[in-house]
């Protein structure tokens, strides 16, 4: 790809959103009811390529049975909300009367997590979402990873999530010792992703750890009003991030044979968006935003993602969300909705179907193209 010069001593690539690109139709049609657009991941089969991203306005252990029922997955945030209080039914009932965007409502957010994780609330959570007879997956940040291993092992847990904003194979403390995220993946006798990462030497490394599965997005993802390019100055583009990381898997599978799934965060409001996003190279999308605008999401009318809650440094807000239809009709309609809201993942088929293409990996392979009104990248995640 061609540089752009900043300076004499800078150069740059040209990077893109998911809103820069298109998908071009091929020559072939088909019924919607001829795409398969499942996800098979470990030993897991999803009639749904979808995450539910760890974010207490999201995923409740209703909601991960609700979800799973459906045909996706959804992670429990386990340093959330509903590890830390045995009874969090009321004080999700106080998010959703704070002020949306105002600095007193992180400032609550962060209190209110400041509760410490109680173990035995892992393995209930964990526990109710085993007993429905779903998948169960939950969500570790790398900090908390070692303290929560023995009770993830313990309550039988199907599928772990090692996320954060940024998330790196090759970190470096001097305050404790950092996790070592090989050593810990291969640890495990359960699927491992691990994310958010947006580079191709980044995602490479993290396959390389044995994870199962890379979460491509910087920051909290999409939904609520994320800060980190301004705060931090640190962002990636969402279209060009996943073409990236579909690389670095593809160089791992050729030196290993082993297949690494790629799950796309952020940047995404409509099946469109995803359609798009799977057409980057991405196996599966993780979504926040549009699910906490279901009626029977834990927010209620609020988000907020764990970008909101650090105790120090927030790059997160707190948003109020339109609320669109039930779970069901958000992610499988029936939709009323002309802007796309609703029905997700029937417009995610519709899209592969009316480009011919049979599944989601064959989608991989669509063409693209860059729409004339482009400009330059708006920061990613």
């Amino acid at each position: 790809m061609a540089e752009i010069e900043i300076g004499l001593g800078k150069q740059a690539r040209r990077a893109f959103e998911l809103a820069d690109i298109t998908v071009v139709p091929s020559r072939r049609t088909r019924d919607p009811e001829c795409v398969d657009i499942g996800w098979d991941i470990d030993a897991f089969r999803f009639e749904l390529p979808l995450v539910a991203a760890p974010c207490d306005s999201v995923v409740s252990p209703a909601t991960a049975i609700q979800i799973g029922r459906m045909g996706g997955v959804a992670a429990l945030h386990l340093e959330g909300l509903w590890t830390r209080h045995a009874k969090p039914e009321p004080i999700l009932d106080e998010i959703s009367h704070l002020v949306p965007g105002s600095q007193a409502a992180v400032a609550r957010l962060q209190q209110l997590y400041l509760a410490p994780v109680d173990p035995e609330l892992v393995l209930e959570r964990i526990g109710q979402i085993n007993d429905a007879g779903v998948v169960s997956c939950a969500a570790v940040s790398p900090q908390g990873a070692q303290s929560l291993a023995k009770h993830v092992v313990d309550a039988e847990l199907d599928l772990l999530l090692i996320h954060g904003p940024v998330v790196s194979a090759e970190h470096v403390s001097k305050a404790e010792e950092p996790l070592n995220l090989k050593t810990f993946v291969r640890e495990f006798d359960l699927a491992v992703i691990v994310g958010g990462c947006a580079s191709y030497q980044a995602a490479l490394h993290l396959m390389r750890t044995g994870a199962a599965g890379v979460v491509v997005g910087v920051g909290g993802g999409g939904g609520a009003r994320n800060v980190t390019a301004g705060v931090l100055g640190i962002g990636a583009a969402q279209a060009t991030a996943i073409s990236d990381v579909q690389a670095a898997r593809m160089r791992h599978l050729d030196e290993t044979g082993v297949y690494v799934h790629v799950i796309a965060y952020g940047g995404m409001a409509t099946g469109g968006d995803m359609a798009k996003a799977v057409s980057c190279g991405a196996d599966a999308v993780m979504l926040s935003g549009p699910l906490a605008a279901a009626t029977d999401s834990p927010g209620r009318g609020r988000h907020w993602t764990i970008s909101a809650i650090h105790p120090t440094l927030p790059t997160g807000d707190l948003v109020q969300v339109d609320q669109v239809g039930s779970l069901q009709q958000v992610l499988s309609g029936p939709s009323d909705d002309p802007a796309g809201r609703l029905n997700l993942f029937g417009a995610m088929r519709t899209a592969i179907a009316t480009c011919g293409y049979e599944s989601v990996k064959e989608f991989q392979n669509a063409e693209i193209v860059v729409r004339a009104a482009a400009g330059p990248a708006r920061g990613g995640g």
